[in-house]
């Protein structure tokens, strides 16, 4: 009873101490907040100057979309640079195209981290920004592959006198866990339809099968070939050159030597390169350069837009499909309800719908096709494909009107499986054992302390099997194809946007703005049309104050389980998944 009472008094004064300290870092919280946003209310606008460069400088990973800055997140980021959106890298490089103020851009990508297909929409708007005839400059200490990937468009190439540049090639490595598990004694239970569908691998084997090996070579190699072509004709070199050049390990070299290569065309500090940048300007030599940031960017106003009669609607879906009501991944029931709105919406003429996601939840996906199905008996619905669109992610595509996809998009997996992992071997190893009573042979299906017998197996991998064959006359009338041609291309096999438009999973090669273009053709709209993205973002705020709770709990598993905390969460998903999914492998780790 002492015990029971110690316990008791403990457990409430440990709830005091922390609502107390949650209360004290709310109020931190709000003071600091209301002193940024007070200094962010007293401070002067950005106002565009006369002579101007934007100062494109990459220096975060880019995602399709980021919430929208909010002084009162200021306390709460770390020094890290945020996430930066694609839809505000590419807006500003178009306002800068269009602003008389804007004479060129200063290219600074040194720290970037972007997909191929990321990298592509960018590099087509620079490529659009040159017609304008205003210039590029492109300077860093070290180029990584994709920054290089995006300064090789410029004008001039500059690199440090001591800096290095990386140039080689893509390789796919992904991680296999299958001993980790059997040490732990988890045994992974796989059903699966699909000779390429590889996402249950890292779970059942220690490297990949001839399959799986044979798909991501063909997917790297034609990735590969589209970079090295755009690689050659920027640097006017062959595309031989720029092989040989790669596996001479440019990372290794002497600056001199990429120069002397034709991979830069100059080899200056940054201080002699703004010195550059002030003659491109016709400005004095001392004087400070007039510049603008992507940020910056988002106060530079254009011709005042609203609302009309002939709007198109940018719905974006990234992220894992899941069933669900948040506004968090791809939740059917929210996407579900915003594709209704757009539907009912009378303004709204057409829908880009830009997807970018790896899938995840095949009923989840169902959900949505069938929302797009019903959209597009209404207004043209047309594909945005990002760095990848696949296995759910396809699904949800398919019934477009139109599938627009990059190069290098991921797309394809046509296939589902279902996994079911059984702790029993792990209980056995602690000393844990369970025992049942039921009233049903199958009262307890899914009960994770122990495998699945041969009947529940059969009944599990029935279930796929429909769900494969539904998936396949999801595309296959999408597609306007036969079901068996379709199948070809199934199995789960990935591609990448170039063999997916040889194939028929895609009908054209582009990024948003050549889907934005087909749907207005689609309705009819000529040039008169304005666009709105779908949906409504949520603050910085919001994103940072929501997953609070989880993030804490999460800090607290990873304290207690150290190296296995990967592992354990891996693990936490797959029990949270429903039984059919289509995804692609979990993370290919392509560099």
């Amino acid at each position: 009873m002492k015990d029971f009472v110690k316990i008791m008094l403990a457990s409430a004064l440990g709830f005091l101490i922390a609502q107390i300290l949650l209360s004290f870092i709310a109020l931190i919280f709000f003071v600091g907040a209301m002193g940024s946003l007070m200094g962010s209310m007293s401070s002067d606008k950005f106002i565009l100057q006369e002579n101007s460069v934007l100062n494109l400088r990459l220096n975060a990973p880019i995602n399709e979309r980021v919430a929208e800055d909010d002084p009162f997140t200021s306390l709460l980021t770390s020094d890290m640079p945020s996430p930066m959106g694609l839809n505000e890298v590419v807006s500003a490089i178009r306002k800068a195209k269009n602003e008389d103020k804007i004479k060129g851009i200063y290219l600074d990508s040194r720290n970037l981290l972007a997909s191929t297909a990321t990298l592509a929409e960018i590099r087509q708007e620079l490529e659009r920004f040159k017609e304008s005839g205003k210039f590029i400059v492109a300077y860093a200490d070290t180029y990584t592959q994709g920054g290089y990937y995006l300064a090789s468009v410029a004008d001039k190439v500059a690199l440090n006198p001591q800096g290095i540049l990386d140039l080689h090639g893509l390789v796919a490595t992904p991680f296999f866990i299958k001993e980790a598990l059997d040490k732990l004694g988890i045994q992974v239970q796989v059903f699966k339809v699909g000779t390429y569908k590889s996402a249950v691998e890292p779970f059942i084997q220690n490297e990949m099968s001839e399959a799986n090996r044979e798909q991501i070579a063909s997917f790297l190699n034609d990735s590969w070939s589209t970079m090295r072509a755009d690689f050659a004709a920027s640097r006017s070199l062959t595309e031989e050159a720029i092989d040989s050049l790669a596996n001479t390990l440019p990372l290794l070299q002497p600056a001199e030597a990429l120069l002397e290569a034709g991979l830069v065309d100059t080899l200056l500090y940054e201080t002699e390169m703004k010195a550059y940048l002030r003659t491109l300007l016709d400005i004095d030599e001392d004087a400070k350069i007039p510049s603008a940031t992507v940020s910056d960017m988002k106060s530079v106003k254009t011709k005042s837009i609203r609302k009309t009669e002939n709007s198109i609607a940018l719905l974006y879906a990234y992220g894992n499909i899941i069933s669900g009501s948040g506004s968090t991944e791809i939740q059917d029931k929210y996407l579900v309800n915003q594709i209704e709105k757009l539907k009912n919406d009378d303004e709204i003429k057409a829908v880009v719908f830009r997807i970018n996601s790896g899938g995840g939840s095949a009923y989840a996906s169902e959900q949505i096709w069938k929302a797009i199905s019903e959209l597009k008996e209404v207004k043209p619905v047309i594909a945005s494909m990002g760095d990848m669109a696949a296995s759910g992610g396809y699904y949800i595509a398919c019934n477009a009107d139109k599938i627009v996809a990059q190069p290098t998009t991921l797309t394809g997996s046509i296939g589902v499986f279902g996994i079911i992992p059984s702790f029993e071997g792990t209980a056995r190893k602690i000393g844990v054992r369970t025992d049942m009573v039921k009233t049903n042979e199958f009262a307890d299906f899914g009960d994770i302390t122990r495998p699945l017998n041969d009947r529940e197996g059969e009944k599990l991998q029935a279930t796929i099997e429909r769900g494969y064959d539904l998936f396949l006359t999801r595309c296959a009338d999408g597609r306007n194809m036969e079901k068996d041609s379709l199948a070809l291309y199934a199995e789960g096999r990935i591609w990448t946007g170039n063999q997916a438009k040889e194939i028929g999973l895609v009908d054209e090669l582009g990024g948003i703005e050549r889907a934005i273009e087909i749907a207005a053709e689609e309705a009819n709209l000529g040039k008169s049309y304005v666009v709105f993205e779908y949906p409504r973002l949520r603050s910085r705020l919001d994103e940072l104050i929501n997953p609070m709770k989880e993030d804490i709990a999460a800090r607290t598993l990873k304290e207690h389980l150290g190296e296995s905390y990967g592992i354990f969460m891996l693990l936490k998903d797959l029990k949270q998944q429903e039984y059919l999914q289509a995804r692609i492998p979990y993370d290919l780790n392509i560099h």
